[in-house]
């Protein structure tokens, strides 16, 4: 890998920790100030919650605009931001279906489900715009994975998380 397609990935890798930290800052920071549900509470024909409480609005209003502001400092441009901020929350929602399907409770660990989705969407997104190969995929996904895991031990013992995984 050279230096600038090195220096890419750690963008990427970087926009996607904005796009997944951002809603987690902004719950230890707001509470349950402007913490609508996503799935205003609705239940799906199993009977269990859409998606559970804690995916809000709030999370994805301000993780989208994060990660555009990021995008564009980073270099990669707003849109690629825009999109990888959408498309990270539109995969951790994904994840909070599937686990809500297998019974699992809201903010629950599931090893995979819950960061593949949230780092693969916005991937193949902008993989296009970025240049990015099947390689560089598969290398941020797994970075991602392993920096997520360790920084939420990381983010418990600093009271930003609420449990750690």
């Amino acid at each position: 890998m050279n230096g600038p397609e090195w220096v890419l990935l750690v963008k990427v890798l970087l926009l996607l920790g904005v796009a997944n930290g951002t809603p987690v800052i902004a719950h230890r920071i707001l509470g349950q100030r402007c913490a609508a549900p996503l799935d205003a509470g609705m239940n799906f024909f199993d009977g269990r919650r859409l998606l559970g409480r804690s995916k809000t609005l709030r999370g994805l209003v301000l993780s989208v605009i994060a990660t555009a502001l990021a995008g564009a400092i980073f270099g990669l441009g707003y849109e690629s931001g825009f999109l990888i901020g959408l498309l990270a929350m539109l995969g951790d929602a994904t994840s909070s279906f599937i686990k809500r399907r297998l019974g699992m409770t809201s903010s629950s660990m599931a090893l995979g489900i819950d960061q593949i989705p949230e780092s693969l969407f916005p991937l193949l997104a902008v993989q296009s715009p970025l240049g990015l190969s099947v390689d560089d995929i598969a290398i941020v996904v797994a970075t991602f994975i392993v920096l997520e895991l360790a920084l939420s031990r990381v983010l418990f013992k600093l009271h930003v998380r609420d449990r750690p995984y």
